[in-house]
């Protein structure tokens, strides 16, 4: 395949192609991670042996000097330890045992970047089947990725962003046939793009996600900084609670050109591990994330005496965990340029006792600027419908921008969507910070006090469209025309009977 046959479509086919190796006799909330995970393998062996075969050409005679070359690479692959080496011995037992090991040996020799990041995938693992079935799955999954569709590297792909694009592809199509699990790694596309723009990313900002899935948000964010500025003079952060998708959102940096990322795994409530040199939390001047709607065990029993005072506003409710989440994003903000977006089911915003003495202290100390309401089923996983709360340390007014965009989607067959017109129409709306009728209301403190700090989207937009008056006289006398017309369609069916001979 010649390199003006490459599109981004072309890579998409395949990688999703190789995915029927698996389909009918794996889950595809297992599957994901095999398939990304040979993705990853396949792409860094690409240009390990791109790089080799131009260093072979320049330094034919010193095969010393191309061992040395090939250690400043931005991933060192030892010996034995790539793709093609496993793609060779795919026809031998043994597969998934050999995958692993080459993964290990790979970990090692780029420990600084790769550490842990492979401990909770095995190749080897009785989720594939008995070893028959394992060896002869894992045959196909390595025949899949050797097409010519699938060769990777630089030289013939251009740049990294169409395998990132491919990465990211792929796990949008696992997280729309992953039902519930699906929330957990992903949010949908168009609402990551909405919480970058709302957050207008600078060069030189440092930006959080403190439940960062598989990155996408963070990816979002630093996007938008490269479009504008052509800069990559800004860091991302995250964590991410749950092994499996810590591991996918590092390769998912990776594969971007995202090295200047820092991703944690652990829980950032229980053990948030973005630390100062002071072990105090980091702050950030941006903060994004789509939390787990009400969690239920977030940590409760430790709130009362956690040592980043995060929860001097209140604890929240044991059984619901999305104050949790926002009161800790509320303390990584930076004083002057801190900025959050959060996504938050509807009960946030009403819901009262703890949470609404949270939210109360939130609206007094005047950090919440912006509440969105999103149209139901664009998130994986849930049908319910969504907001998005913006909070700023500087604001420009003490009031809050209440922004009913529920009516403004596309349908589509499992999930809704937001169109690009949707999303300027917020953003416009955003920075506009006006009332517009039947859409956004700039809501003054008082009126939030006279509201009882109730943040329901309804009570500011006033959505009613009112009913065009039926004009009864008209009504009744189409309903006798229709009567009329009835009748003589009654006599003439009668008719047809009777030349029938039905009486």
């Amino acid at each position: 395949m010649s390199t003006t046959d490459l599109t981004q479509d072309t890579i998409n086919a395949a990688v999703w192609s190789a995915c029927d190796t698996f389909r009918g006799t794996v889950d595809p909330s297992i599957y994901k991670d095999y398939v990304l995970t040979m993705l990853f393998l396949k792409y860094v062996s690409d240009v390990w042996q791109d790089h080799y075969d131009e260093y072979k050409v320049q330094y034919g005679d010193h095969p010393e000097l191309i061992e040395e070359m090939l250690k400043n690479e931005r991933f060192v692959l030892p010996a034995s330890a790539n793709f093609y080496a496993l793609h060779e011995k795919r026809h031998q037992p043994g597969n998934g045992e050999r995958i692993d090991k080459a993964l290990h040996a790979i970990e090692d020799a780029n420990i600084g970047k790769l550490r842990d990041v492979f401990q909770d995938i095995s190749f080897n693992s009785n989720k594939l089947g008995e070893e028959q079935q394992k060896n002869d799955i894992l045959r196909h999954l390595l025949e899949d990725f050797a097409k010519p569709e699938l060769n990777l590297r630089p030289s013939r792909i251009g740049h990294l962003d169409i395998i990132g694009n491919a990465y990211e592809f792929l796990i949008k199509n696992f997280a729309s046939t992953s039902g519930k699990k699906a929330g957990e790694f992903y949010t949908p596309p168009e609402v990551s793009t909405l919480m970058a723009r709302l957050m207008a990313p600078q060069e030189g900002d440092e930006i959080c996600d403190p439940t960062c899935g598989s990155g996408s948000l963070l990816l979002k964010c630093g996007r938008l900084i490269r479009e504008r500025t052509g800069s990559r003079k800004y860091a991302l952060h995250g964590q991410e609670a749950i092994g499996s998708t810590w591991a996918l959102a590092k390769m998912n940096m990776f594969l971007h050109g995202e090295d200047n990322h820092r991703i944690e795994w652990g829980d950032t409530i229980r053990n948030p591990k973005l630390l100062d040199g002071a072990n105090g939390l980091k702050h950030f001047d941006i903060v994004v994330a789509n939390p787990p709607f009400s969690l239920e065990k977030w940590g409760h029993e430790g709130a009362d005496a956690d040592p980043f005072s995060r929860f001097r506003r209140g604890v929240p409710p044991r059984t619901k965990g999305d104050y949790a989440f926002i009161l800790h994003m509320i303390e990584t903000m930076k004083p002057r340029s801190g900025r959050m977006a959060v996504v938050v089911p509807h009960g946030v915003l009403f819901r009262g006792a703890a949470e609404g003495r949270i939210r109360k202290q939130l609206i007094d100390e005047n950090l919440l600027d912006v509440v969105i309401g999103l149209p139901e089923k664009l998130f994986y996983g849930t049908g319910i419908p969504a907001a998005v709360l913006v909070f700023r340390k500087k604001k420009a007014d003490d009031k809050v921008l209440f922004i009913d965009a529920s009516r403004d989607y596309q349908d589509g067959k499992n999930q809704n969507f937001l169109r690009e017109v949707d999303l300027q129409r917020i953003f416009d709306t955003v920075q506009v910070r006006q009332n517009v009728d039947k859409y956004a209301y700039l809501a003054s403190p008082a009126e939030i006090t006279e509201n009882e700090y109730n943040l329901n989207i309804p009570r500011y937009v006033d959505t009613f469209e009112e009913e065009e008056e039926i004009d009864l006289v008209a009504v009744r006398r189409e309903r006798e025309k229709l009567k009329d017309e009835l009748a003589r369609l009654e006599e003439q069916m009668a008719g047809y009977l009777k030349e029938l001979g039905y009486e």
